[in-house]
């Protein structure tokens, strides 16, 4: 019996897929949990609008979102994912593999990476990246040139201005977008500028990454999944704790947290605009372009989701905390999806 290499098995696949029409009448949607809340509202316009049946909205993470959406052309596989960093080689070659060799990126807008505390705690939280890290890195240098396990227990133990409560901190897991947003925007940043930390960069620049990027395992630091709302629900638990998340989960939140600034600027839809609030990240999604003729409904849910009346700066997602892109850059997404604009590497 002769092997099918896996660019047959894909082709056979699609064609198949493409005549057993209708196989599927809900478009299915993966990936990141800070996206999934814009998703799930651009899905309920969508279905509010048409008469048709809302799309199948999954919060499995920014990774986890790739990983599916990559696995093949077909009803089984995902239609569109959601991703709060873009897409990245690696994961362009995995679709590839599979047979996914069509996709179109859409940048919907921006969010920022928001830290928070409970409305029951009354202390004004500012912190710096270089706080943060201290509190939250595996390791940090030990002066002569090596590193020690990490031994702040409080954030007072960082800085006797800071509070005089332990660190607890819950955050994104590794597969999370959030999270690799955080440790490249937060983490490295308050890495930098520690004693030595330079010179380690020139002299060794996978060391430097390893070091900055480590989040410490000794309980300060608590990985509490791809469930923002769940972050929620400790913070309110334990007043002295915060979260990591995106800033939509504060906006849609602001009853029971309040903002930790950060560098003494806080988090909102201007300072998010205007590049004031230091970490911010664009957000994406993601189409299979091979679905787009054969799930029913896609071409008009994601005409719906680039339009004015969703990504605008008035328009239902802006309410909802997303920061919108520019005019022109808008208009480029747009034409982009709407053209199944296919993304290369």
């Amino acid at each position: 019996m002769k092997l099918i290499n896996s660019t047959m098995a894909a082709l056979i696949a699609t064609v198949a897929f493409a005549g057993a029409a209708h196989a599927r009448d809900q478009i299915k949607i993966v990936g990141s949990s800070t996206v999934f809340p814009y998703t799930q509202a651009v899905s309920e316009e969508y279905s509010k609008k048409s008469g048709k049946t809302a799309p199948v909205v999954e919060s499995t993470g920014t990774g986890g979102g790739f990983k599916a959406f990559c696995a093949g052309v077909g009803e089984e596989f995902p239609d569109i994912t959601g991703a709060s960093r873009a897409i990245k080689d690696s994961e362009i070659e995995l679709c590839k593999k599979n047979g996914v060799d069509s996709i179109t990126e859409a940048m919907i807008g921006y969010d920022g990476l928001s830290i928070a505390i409970s409305r029951k705690n009354e202390a004004d939280w500012n912190l710096t990246e270089e706080q943060i890290f201290k509190a939250l890195a595996s390791e940090l240098p030990d002066g002569k040139g090596g590193f020690i396990a990490n031994p702040n227990k409080k954030w007072s133990d960082i800085d006797k201005s800071l509070p005089d409560v332990s660190i607890v901190a819950f955050g994104p897991p590794p597969t999370s977008g959030t999270r690799d947003a955080f440790v490249e925007l937060v983490m490295h940043d308050g890495c930098k500028g520690l004693p030595g930390m330079a010179d380690l960069k020139k002299a060794d620049e996978k060391k430097w990454n390893d070091v900055c990027s480590r989040m410490r395992q000794d309980g300060p630091f608590v990985e509490a999944g791809e469930n923002d709302n769940l972050i929620v629900q400790r913070l309110e638990a334990d007043p002295n704790s915060v979260g990591i998340f995106g800033y939509s989960f504060l906006y849609e939140n602001e009853d029971k947290l309040k903002d930790v600034k950060i560098n003494g600027v806080e988090a909102n839809t201007d300072t998010i605009a205007d590049g004031s609030y230091p970490i911010a990240r664009p957000l994406f999604v993601y189409v299979k372009n091979a679905h787009r003729d054969v799930i029913p409904g896609m071409k008009e849910f994601l005409a719906e989701y680039v339009s004015d009346a969703a990504l605008g700066p008035d328009g239902y997602l802006a309410e909802r905390g997303l920061t919108p892109l520019a005019d022109d850059l808008r208009k480029k997404v747009t034409d982009n999806v709407n053209n199944a604009v296919k993304v290369t590497n």
